[in-house]
């Protein structure tokens, strides 16, 4: 799904051929003086007249979108003296945008990037949704040109500067710059007071999941057997006989599954989709097939980062064979940690206050970690990945929240997500089995099988030298790796992305377990060992790395205080 407006002629067959694995079912592209607007089409909705770019009646206005907008119906319903000419749910853009001039952005409710040309007066706009969920890029040439796209490789070679669309934000030609168009009250920071009501939890969060069944053509659930994925699987289960799709392809949920053979992922996966009764595929891959495909892993997904490319391999590897059956879109659980203060070292935050901060920063962080990865991981085949709980509305109710249910609370029987947890704990009807809704979290790079890092990491040792760990400030000044695994993962991106650009969209500082920078400050220990596995929380994972690979400086209170209830407790 490119979205492409440059002011510049050539270039069309290779834009073309360097996103197509985005978009294979239809290439489009409109051209206006020496403006051009491209698209490569994963056909989800209205497959058969939904093809891009998209227009209004007459054709002043056209649009090219990278995503789903979920409230499409509602909103043409304020559109009624407008003429639609496809069923594609993007459409509607081209027609606000005709209606309310640009100030339409946050009448959407879906994921999305745009780009929007009005050739009345040769102006465009580009903007992304609120959280970064679709990807998108912009640059600018030498030449004056300027370049939107929704993967850094497509602008490479013909932009000098290039940057990371900020989520949120909208991009007009007529000023020349950028304005923030989403602002929620949680993006200030400041700590809110509404009491804890988990009937709204579980009530948002199933609206978040059904409104993303919009679709045409055969889709899937993402089951790791972690409390996020599950949950997504079992609302889910309990939606799909009413939907439409359902009618269209059968009320039985595919779910899928990957991890080294015997990984905690599989087990927890299988025990979830025999209880919810899913058809569920569980994919294997070994150490050394998640090694040979690291470069292109690299490639597709544009990070050095570390985490992102330990947890995006195993995803690549799953997308490509869960296509390989003829499904185009999955649902998965992105988002619910950074919310809640989901991951092992929110055991660690020593007041309300800086744990609201705390996921506030994730969140405004989730386009350069989590969501880049679920995005490109897909993408890189063909595949639509739909994330509900970065719905709108629900990131509105569960960041209004008094932060101090979302505290990690021993004396009261809080472990991470407790307020998620509890807000699904039905004694009549069950979401989960008890000991699934209270399994302890575990990160995707972790949950594949151990070993995935574990191997990781020798590869990197086998392939990076002592001495050029000595000079990495001198190679690599701008974030400069700090082990011989993010050095390998530098070599390869810095193979395939030359430019000081380039390197500048990537994000960096130390980090533990997945925390910000800021959160590494939490326990004086995390310092002696800054690795985004979850085992480095030392301490809180019940699987934590050994003593003799750790600091012997462990909270004695935290030590294996937070093991998931047996079966049967709350």
């Amino acid at each position: 799904q490119l979205l492409h407006l440059y002011e510049l002629h050539g270039h069309g067959s290779t834009i073309f051929d360097r996103l197509r694995h985005r978009g294979p079912d239809w290439s489009g592209i409109h051209s206006f003086e020496d403006c051009y607007l491209a698209h490569q089409r994963l056909a989800i909705v209205d497959p058969t007249s939904g093809d891009q770019p998209l227009y209004n009646e007459d054709k002043t206005v056209v649009v090219t979108v990278n995503g789903e907008i979920y409230n499409h119906e509602e909103l043409k319903a304020k559109l009624k003296h407008h003429k639609f000419q496809t069923g594609s749910d993007c459409e509607v853009i081209a027609h606000l945008y005709e209606e309310y001039g640009e100030e339409f952005v946050d009448m959407l409710d879906g994921m999305f990037s745009f780009v929007l040309l009005d050739t009345r007066d040769k102006s465009f706009i580009a903007a992304r949704d609120a959280i970064g969920i679709c990807p998108l890029y912009m640059g600018w040439g030498l030449d004056g040109s300027v370049w939107f796209s929704s993967e850094m490789k497509a602008l490479s070679d013909d932009c000098e500067r290039f940057i990371s669309f900020p989520p949120g934000h909208l991009y007009s030609s007529k000023t020349g710059g950028l304005r923030r168009w989403y602002n929620p009250p949680w993006f200030s920071e400041s700590i809110p007071s509404a009491p804890y009501d988990p009937l709204l939890i579980r009530e948002s969060f199933e609206k978040a999941v059904i409104k993303r069944l919009m679709t045409d053509v055969p889709f899937g659930v993402l089951l790791s057997g972690g409390l996020d994925s599950s949950l997504v699987a079992s609302v889910v289960s309990r939606h799909l006989a009413e939907t439409k799709v359902a009618r269209q392809w059968g009320n039985k949920l595919h779910t899928f599954c990957i991890g080294l053979k015997g990984s905690p992922d599989l087990k927890a996966a299988k025990e979830v989709a025999d209880y919810l009764g899913t058809v569920h595929h569980e994919l294997h891959f070994t150490v050394q097939e998640g090694i040979d495909a690291l470069e292109e892993v690299i490639y597709h997904i544009e990070t050095y980062d570390v985490t992102t490319i330990r947890a995006s391999t195993p995803m690549f590897l799953m997308s490509r064979k869960i296509k390989s059956l003829g499904v185009k879109m999955v649902l998965s659980g992105e988002g619910s940690d950074e919310i809640f203060g989901g991951y092992l070292y929110f055991h660690k935050a020593p007041n309300k206050k800086e744990l609201h901060e705390e996921t506030c920063r994730k969140i405004k962080a989730l386009h350069l970690y989590d969501c880049l990865r679920a995005n490109k991981a897909t993408s890189a085949w063909g595949l639509e990945a739909r994330v509900p709980f970065l719905d709108k509305n629900f990131i509105n109710v569960a960041m209004d929240l008094d932060p101090e249910c979302k505290m990690i609370r021993r004396d009261l029987g809080r472990m991470e997500k407790w307020v998620l947890r509890n807000a699904f704990d039905d004694e009549k009807k069950p979401y989960l089995p008890k000991h699934i809704l209270y399994r302890q979290k575990e990160q995707f790079s972790d949950g594949v099988g151990y070993s995935w890092i574990d191997g990781l990491k020798d590869h990197a040792n086998a392939h990076v030298s002592d001495s050029m760990m000595t000079n990495a400030s001198f190679v690599y000044p701008e974030n400069t790796p700090t082990t011989k695994e993010a050095y390998y993962y530098r070599t390869v991106f810095e193979k395939f992305y030359p430019k000081n650009a380039a390197r500048l969209t990537v994000p960096g500082g130390p980090s533990v377990a997945c925390s910000t920078a800021k959160a590494v400050e939490w326990d004086a220990a995390w310092s002696k060992l800054l690795d985004p596995s979850g085992r480095a929380a030392l301490g809180v994972h019940d699987a934590a790395y050994e003593e003799e690979k750790a600091p012997a400086s462990v909270d004695p209170v935290l030590e294996n205080a937070f093991h998931p209830p047996a079966h049967g407790e709350s």
